[in-house]
């Protein structure tokens, strides 16, 4: 399987935007349903948007719904993830995962590939 490997993380005042990456390495996102996940200190993992392996379905959990964005480029191997409007609740460890041919759903127990997580932290 795909190795991912998660990039754009940073610190950024609220109401900014950032653009997260995921690159697949050593293989391409064909057939992969991927999604962000993200976790901020003290708390479970949350999910909060998916795109499935046909490149056209997504799902975002309902606190993000009009400010991010998950997107993929083929060409380049990579997922995004646009956030705008950013709130400080935004901030935590953001992970991108994978999973062969997923159904697209925000379980993460569906995902079973995962990168190693990149930092967003929202001030405000």
């Amino acid at each position: 399987q795909v190795r991912l490997v998660e990039s754009g993380g940073g610190l950024v005042q609220a109401g900014g935007s950032l653009r997260l990456s995921c690159a697949a390495s050593g293989g391409t996102f064909s057939g992969y349903t991927t999604g962000w996940f993200r976790q901020a200190p003290g708390k479970e993992r949350e999910s909060v948007a998916t795109l499935h392996w046909n490149g056209k379905t997504t799902l975002y959990t309902d606190s993000v719904k009009g400010r991010f964005t998950i997107s993929r480029e083929n060409a380049k191997n990579t997922v995004y993830l646009q956030m705008n409007g950013l709130k400080p609740e935004d901030t935590g460890v953001y992970y991108c995962a994978a999973t062969l041919w997923g159904s697209g759903d925000l379980r993460l127990r569906s995902y079973n590939n995962w990168g190693q997580g990149t930092q967003v932290t929202v001030s405000s």
